[in-house]
Protein backbone atom coordinates (compact mmCIF):
# COMPACT_ATOMS: atom_id res chain seq x y z
CA UNK A 1 0.00 0.00 0.00
CA UNK A 2 2.67 2.66 0.75
CA UNK A 3 4.72 1.49 -2.22
CA UNK A 4 1.18 2.46 -4.58
CA UNK A 5 0.95 5.53 -2.68
CA UNK A 6 4.58 6.26 -3.07
CA UNK A 7 4.15 5.59 -6.93
CA UNK A 8 0.83 7.71 -7.08
CA UNK A 9 2.09 10.76 -5.50
CA UNK A 10 4.48 12.12 -8.62
CA UNK A 11 1.85 11.64 -11.03
CA UNK A 12 -0.51 13.26 -8.66
CA UNK A 13 1.96 16.29 -8.95
CA UNK A 14 3.03 16.01 -12.33
CA UNK A 15 -1.20 16.37 -13.55
CA UNK A 16 -1.47 19.03 -10.96
CA UNK A 17 1.25 21.09 -12.09
CA UNK A 18 -0.07 20.26 -15.52
CA UNK A 19 -3.48 21.80 -15.09
CA UNK A 20 -2.56 25.00 -12.76
CA UNK A 21 0.27 25.99 -15.98
CA UNK A 22 -2.69 25.71 -18.25
CA UNK A 23 -4.89 27.71 -16.24
CA UNK A 24 -2.62 30.45 -15.69
CA UNK A 25 -1.73 30.29 -19.59
CA UNK A 26 -5.62 30.82 -19.87
CA UNK A 27 -5.89 33.15 -17.20
CA UNK A 28 -2.99 35.34 -18.87
CA UNK A 29 -4.82 34.97 -22.55
CA UNK A 30 -8.20 36.38 -20.96
CA UNK A 31 -6.27 39.27 -19.37
CA UNK A 32 -4.44 39.99 -22.14
CA UNK A 33 -6.58 43.14 -23.50
CA UNK A 34 -5.86 46.58 -25.09
CA UNK A 35 -5.17 49.36 -21.86
CA UNK A 36 -7.99 51.02 -20.88
CA UNK A 37 -8.33 54.46 -22.46
CA UNK A 38 -4.59 55.47 -23.88
CA UNK A 39 -6.44 58.76 -24.83
CA UNK A 40 -9.73 60.12 -24.51
CA UNK A 41 -10.64 61.21 -27.64
CA UNK A 42 -9.13 59.98 -31.16
CA UNK A 43 -7.91 63.75 -31.26
CA UNK A 44 -5.50 65.26 -28.80
CA UNK A 45 -5.23 68.88 -29.81
CA UNK A 46 -4.49 69.74 -33.64
CA UNK A 47 -3.62 66.02 -33.94
CA UNK A 48 -5.02 62.45 -34.50
CA UNK A 49 -4.85 60.10 -31.11
CA UNK A 50 -3.76 56.46 -31.98
CA UNK A 51 -7.89 55.72 -31.03
CA UNK A 52 -10.79 55.62 -33.73
CA UNK A 53 -14.21 55.39 -32.71
CA UNK A 54 -16.03 52.24 -31.61
CA UNK A 55 -17.72 49.65 -33.99
CA UNK A 56 -21.00 51.55 -34.66
CA UNK A 57 -20.48 54.30 -32.97
CA UNK A 58 -20.74 57.86 -34.93
CA UNK A 59 -19.02 60.93 -33.20
CA UNK A 60 -19.04 64.60 -34.36
CA UNK A 61 -16.41 66.53 -33.89
CA UNK A 62 -16.13 70.37 -33.32
CA UNK A 63 -12.99 72.56 -34.16
CA UNK A 64 -12.35 76.17 -33.45
CA UNK A 65 -9.78 78.72 -33.39
CA UNK A 66 -10.25 82.09 -32.73
CA UNK A 67 -7.86 85.01 -34.11
CA UNK A 68 -4.35 85.65 -32.19
CA UNK A 69 -4.62 86.88 -28.99
CA UNK A 70 -2.06 89.98 -29.53
CA UNK A 71 -4.49 92.68 -29.25
CA UNK A 72 -5.05 91.53 -25.84
CA UNK A 73 -8.61 93.21 -24.40
CA UNK A 74 -9.47 95.18 -27.13
CA UNK A 75 -10.35 92.06 -29.09
CA UNK A 76 -10.73 89.82 -26.34
CA UNK A 77 -7.62 87.84 -26.54
CA UNK A 78 -8.68 86.91 -30.59
CA UNK A 79 -12.37 85.60 -29.80
CA UNK A 80 -13.39 88.59 -31.49
CA UNK A 81 -11.22 88.49 -34.04
CA UNK A 82 -11.38 86.34 -37.57
CA UNK A 83 -11.79 82.45 -36.44
CA UNK A 84 -11.52 79.15 -38.37
CA UNK A 85 -14.06 76.22 -37.76
CA UNK A 86 -13.99 72.61 -38.76
CA UNK A 87 -16.84 70.58 -38.68
CA UNK A 88 -16.78 66.73 -38.92
CA UNK A 89 -17.99 63.20 -38.34
CA UNK A 90 -16.62 60.15 -38.21
CA UNK A 91 -18.14 56.56 -37.77
CA UNK A 92 -16.26 53.37 -36.70
CA UNK A 93 -16.65 50.64 -39.51
CA UNK A 94 -15.22 47.98 -36.95
CA UNK A 95 -13.44 48.57 -33.53
CA UNK A 96 -10.08 48.77 -35.62
CA UNK A 97 -11.17 50.95 -38.81
CA UNK A 98 -12.57 54.92 -38.92
CA UNK A 99 -13.60 56.38 -41.74
CA UNK A 100 -15.12 60.04 -41.36
CA UNK A 101 -15.86 64.11 -43.57
CA UNK A 102 -15.26 67.18 -42.41
CA UNK A 103 -15.61 70.76 -44.11
CA UNK A 104 -12.96 73.22 -42.58
CA UNK A 105 -13.93 77.18 -43.09
CA UNK A 106 -10.35 78.12 -43.84
CA UNK A 107 -9.95 77.68 -47.79
CA UNK A 108 -13.49 76.07 -47.63
CA UNK A 109 -11.78 72.62 -47.23
CA UNK A 110 -13.71 69.41 -47.41
CA UNK A 111 -12.20 66.14 -46.61
CA UNK A 112 -12.65 62.57 -46.72
CA UNK A 113 -10.87 60.44 -44.01
CA UNK A 114 -9.66 57.31 -42.51
CA UNK A 115 -7.43 55.64 -39.30
CA UNK A 116 -6.88 52.05 -39.12
CA UNK A 117 -5.36 50.46 -35.62
CA UNK A 118 -2.96 47.89 -36.55
CA UNK A 119 -2.58 46.49 -33.30
CA UNK A 120 -2.68 47.70 -29.84
CA UNK A 121 -1.24 47.74 -26.60
CA UNK A 122 -1.86 44.98 -24.14
CA UNK A 123 -2.14 45.36 -20.42
CA UNK A 124 0.42 42.13 -19.84
CA UNK A 125 3.21 44.06 -21.77
CA UNK A 126 2.91 41.31 -24.93
CA UNK A 127 2.36 44.35 -26.72
CA UNK A 128 4.16 47.21 -25.38
CA UNK A 129 3.46 50.01 -28.00
CA UNK A 130 -0.15 50.74 -30.32
CA UNK A 131 0.06 51.48 -34.17
CA UNK A 132 -1.88 53.28 -36.32
CA UNK A 133 -2.06 54.72 -39.50
CA UNK A 134 -4.56 58.02 -40.68
CA UNK A 135 -5.09 59.30 -44.39
CA UNK A 136 -6.91 62.29 -45.20
CA UNK A 137 -8.11 63.40 -48.99
CA UNK A 138 -8.62 67.26 -49.15
CA UNK A 139 -10.66 69.66 -51.61
CA UNK A 140 -9.97 72.61 -52.14
CA UNK A 141 -13.61 74.24 -52.85
CA UNK A 142 -13.02 77.59 -53.27
CA UNK A 143 -13.57 79.77 -56.38
CA UNK A 144 -11.92 78.66 -59.46
CA UNK A 145 -10.43 82.00 -60.43
CA UNK A 146 -7.66 81.66 -56.94
CA UNK A 147 -6.24 78.76 -58.85
CA UNK A 148 -4.44 80.50 -61.75
CA UNK A 149 -5.10 80.46 -65.78
CA UNK A 150 -3.51 77.04 -66.07
CA UNK A 151 -6.31 75.84 -63.85
CA UNK A 152 -7.30 71.99 -63.58
CA UNK A 153 -9.45 70.14 -60.77
CA UNK A 154 -6.34 68.47 -59.22
CA UNK A 155 -5.27 71.74 -58.30
CA UNK A 156 -7.59 71.42 -55.67
CA UNK A 157 -6.57 68.37 -54.11
CA UNK A 158 -3.63 67.58 -50.78
CA UNK A 159 -3.22 64.63 -48.84
CA UNK A 160 -1.68 63.64 -45.07
CA UNK A 161 -0.98 60.66 -44.24
CA UNK A 162 0.73 59.46 -40.86
CA UNK A 163 1.93 56.56 -38.72
CA UNK A 164 0.87 57.08 -34.91
CA UNK A 165 2.98 55.48 -32.27
CA UNK A 166 1.83 55.58 -28.95
CA UNK A 167 2.60 53.89 -25.32
CA UNK A 168 0.33 54.63 -21.84
CA UNK A 169 3.23 54.52 -19.92
CA UNK A 170 0.98 54.90 -16.60
CA UNK A 171 -2.68 55.38 -15.78
CA UNK A 172 -2.12 58.94 -15.72
CA UNK A 173 0.79 59.41 -18.26
CA UNK A 174 0.46 58.67 -22.30
CA UNK A 175 2.68 59.68 -25.08
CA UNK A 176 2.60 59.12 -29.10
CA UNK A 177 5.15 60.21 -31.74
CA UNK A 178 3.67 60.54 -35.32
CA UNK A 179 6.04 60.67 -38.59
CA UNK A 180 3.56 62.07 -40.93
CA UNK A 181 3.87 63.16 -45.28
CA UNK A 182 1.68 66.10 -46.90
CA UNK A 183 1.27 66.86 -50.28
CA UNK A 184 -0.68 69.87 -52.15
CA UNK A 185 -1.08 69.09 -55.87
CA UNK A 186 -0.57 73.31 -56.24
CA UNK A 187 0.41 75.67 -53.89
CA UNK A 188 1.55 79.32 -54.23
CA UNK A 189 5.28 80.00 -55.06
CA UNK A 190 6.01 80.62 -51.95
CA UNK A 191 5.06 77.59 -50.23
CA UNK A 192 6.57 73.59 -51.31
CA UNK A 193 4.14 70.89 -52.48
CA UNK A 194 5.35 68.61 -50.27
CA UNK A 195 6.48 68.28 -46.28
CA UNK A 196 7.83 65.54 -44.01
CA UNK A 197 6.41 66.10 -40.54
CA UNK A 198 7.06 64.64 -37.16
CA UNK A 199 4.77 65.12 -34.12
CA UNK A 200 5.91 64.71 -30.47
CA UNK A 201 2.26 64.75 -27.95
CA UNK A 202 0.90 63.35 -24.75
CA UNK A 203 -1.61 63.83 -21.97
CA UNK A 204 -1.09 63.83 -18.64
CA UNK A 205 -4.20 62.37 -16.31
CA UNK A 206 -4.42 64.53 -12.73
CA UNK A 207 -7.99 63.55 -11.98
CA UNK A 208 -10.35 60.94 -13.07
CA UNK A 209 -12.21 63.42 -15.97
CA UNK A 210 -9.23 65.96 -16.62
CA UNK A 211 -5.73 65.92 -17.98
CA UNK A 212 -3.05 68.01 -19.72
CA UNK A 213 -2.81 67.88 -23.18
CA UNK A 214 0.15 68.61 -25.23
CA UNK A 215 1.57 68.94 -28.42
CA UNK A 216 5.06 69.79 -30.62
CA UNK A 217 5.22 69.67 -34.35
CA UNK A 218 8.53 69.89 -36.61
CA UNK A 219 8.24 70.47 -40.39
CA UNK A 220 10.90 68.92 -42.53
CA UNK A 221 11.79 70.54 -46.01
CA UNK A 222 12.74 67.89 -48.70
CA UNK A 223 13.72 70.67 -51.04
CA UNK A 224 15.81 73.14 -51.18
CA UNK A 225 14.36 77.03 -49.59
CA UNK A 226 14.33 79.84 -51.68
CA UNK A 227 14.60 83.53 -50.62
CA UNK A 228 11.13 84.25 -52.10
CA UNK A 229 9.75 81.61 -50.21
CA UNK A 230 8.09 81.38 -46.62
CA UNK A 231 9.76 79.92 -43.49
CA UNK A 232 7.69 77.42 -42.20
CA UNK A 233 6.77 77.52 -38.57
CA UNK A 234 6.79 74.72 -35.76
CA UNK A 235 3.35 74.14 -34.37
CA UNK A 236 2.99 74.05 -30.49
CA UNK A 237 0.04 73.68 -28.40
CA UNK A 238 -0.77 73.38 -24.69
CA UNK A 239 -4.47 72.38 -22.92
CA UNK A 240 -6.46 70.83 -20.80
CA UNK A 241 -9.21 67.97 -21.73
CA UNK A 242 -12.22 67.66 -19.91
CA UNK A 243 -14.13 64.09 -20.67
CA UNK A 244 -16.79 62.01 -20.14
CA UNK A 245 -18.61 58.82 -21.06
CA UNK A 246 -20.40 60.31 -24.08
CA UNK A 247 -18.26 64.09 -24.61
CA UNK A 248 -14.58 65.14 -24.60
CA UNK A 249 -13.85 69.05 -24.61
CA UNK A 250 -10.45 70.27 -24.76
CA UNK A 251 -9.43 74.40 -24.81
CA UNK A 252 -5.86 75.78 -25.38
CA UNK A 253 -3.18 77.78 -26.96
CA UNK A 254 -1.70 77.01 -30.35
CA UNK A 255 0.36 78.82 -33.13
CA UNK A 256 -2.07 76.80 -36.09
CA UNK A 257 -4.30 78.81 -37.48
CA UNK A 258 -5.55 76.08 -39.93
CA UNK A 259 -7.26 72.69 -38.62
CA UNK A 260 -6.43 70.08 -41.31
CA UNK A 261 -2.86 68.70 -40.77
CA UNK A 262 -1.13 69.10 -44.43
CA UNK A 263 -1.77 73.03 -44.38
CA UNK A 264 -0.36 73.04 -40.70
CA UNK A 265 2.71 71.37 -42.09
CA UNK A 266 3.43 72.87 -45.64
CA UNK A 267 2.11 76.75 -44.72
CA UNK A 268 2.14 77.85 -40.84
CA UNK A 269 3.94 80.96 -40.49
CA UNK A 270 2.70 81.76 -37.07
CA UNK A 271 5.38 81.76 -34.29
CA UNK A 272 4.41 80.77 -30.75
CA UNK A 273 4.36 84.58 -29.58
CA UNK A 274 2.68 86.99 -28.60
CA UNK A 275 1.54 87.61 -32.51
CA UNK A 276 1.18 83.80 -33.14
CA UNK A 277 -0.61 82.65 -30.56
CA UNK A 278 -4.35 81.93 -30.51
CA UNK A 279 -7.23 80.54 -28.74
CA UNK A 280 -9.06 77.26 -29.64
CA UNK A 281 -11.15 74.62 -28.58
CA UNK A 282 -12.64 70.95 -29.46
CA UNK A 283 -15.51 68.90 -28.51
CA UNK A 284 -15.76 65.34 -29.76
CA UNK A 285 -19.80 63.70 -28.79
CA UNK A 286 -20.41 60.25 -29.47
CA UNK A 287 -23.48 58.75 -29.87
Amino acid sequence: MKTYIIRIIPIILIISTFNFGFAQEETEKKEDKPVRNPFHASTLIESQTIIGSSAKELEMIIHHRFGSIDNGFSDLFGIYAASNIRLGLQYGITDKLTVGIGTEKNNKFNDLNAKYSIFQQTRTGSMPLALSVHVNFTIDSRDEELFGTDYEFIDRISYHAQIIVARKFTNSLSLQLAPSYSHFNAVDTMYHHDKIGLMFGGRFKFASKMGVIFEYHHPFRINPQHDYQEEIQPGAALGLEIGTTTHAFQIFATNYQHILAQKNYVMNTNKFDSEGILLGFNITVSF
